[in-house]
């Protein structure tokens, strides 16, 4: 018998058990899956720093807050996350400064809270998906491992009606079994590795977020002396 063609791994596959199989199949869906989110999370989170970037240079190039809230609203499927959320805290902000008898520290506040309601939204967006490469990463070598302890089984049980068992008897089942494995890892490792580049990325961008919440505070407090 032609053991290296027996041990290919289209062969391998073909030839494995349905329970083997089954967890092959799963596996391979869950690393397409996983691909076509890290790739849709790379152009996300791409695309979100790039937005964030160019509204920073707006921002503090000293231009009218006036202007930069009239672009924000009249361009609303261009604006990125840090543009939002300063559309948000303006309007609330413009909405509240114009009520009589109402504390400078209160229009402020309401600011803040539109703020950071809308900075909630953006995160929650860009984060998306996140949480799924991370299930991925962590699951996918146990369901492997669980396709080669069975893979193994099953080849044990078929050595039990031959006389005796030698290295071409043996290695096909093992080899199907050990197959499951590297998928495993092949879905795992990939998704471990996005989740924790994206993550960064995340909070570094929520970061900004936070500080030009805080900085765009200080400036509307200015404003009302």
């Amino acid at each position: 018998m032609n053991v290296s063609q027996d041990l290919s791994i289209l062969h391998l596959i073909l030839n494995a058990s349905a329970v083997v199989q089954a967890v092959m199949l799963m596996l391979a869906s869950v690393s397409f899956m996983s691909w076509y989110y890290i790739f849709r999370k790379w152009f996300t989170v791409k695309e979100a720093r790039e937005q964030t970037e160019f509204f920073e240079r707006d921002f503090w190039s000293g231009g009218d807050l006036n202007a930069l809230y009239q672009n924000a609203t009249s361009n609303r499927h261009e604006t990125g996350s840090m543009e939002r959320i300063f559309e948000s805290g303006f309007r609330e902000f413009t909405k509240l400064r114009g009520q009589k008898n109402l504390d400078p520290k209160d229009v402020i506040d309401g600011s803040r809270r539109a703020m950071r309601a809308t900075y909630q939204r953006e995160v929650d967006q860009i984060d998306s998906h996140l949480a799924f490469l991370a299930s991925v990463g962590s699951v996918s070598p146990y369901v492997g491992l669980f396709g080669t302890v069975w893979g193994i089984m099953h080849a044990f049980r078929g050595l039990s009606n031959v006389g005796q068992a030698t290295l071409s008897t043996v290695a096909p089942g093992i080899a199907e079994a050990l197959v499951a494995t590297a998928i495993g890892l092949f879905a795992a490792i990939p998704a471990v590795v996005a989740y924790n580049r994206f993550s960064h990325e995340i909070d570094r961008l929520s970061t900004r977020f936070e500080s030009f919440m805080e900085e765009f505070s200080n400036i509307l407090q200015r404003q009302m002396r």
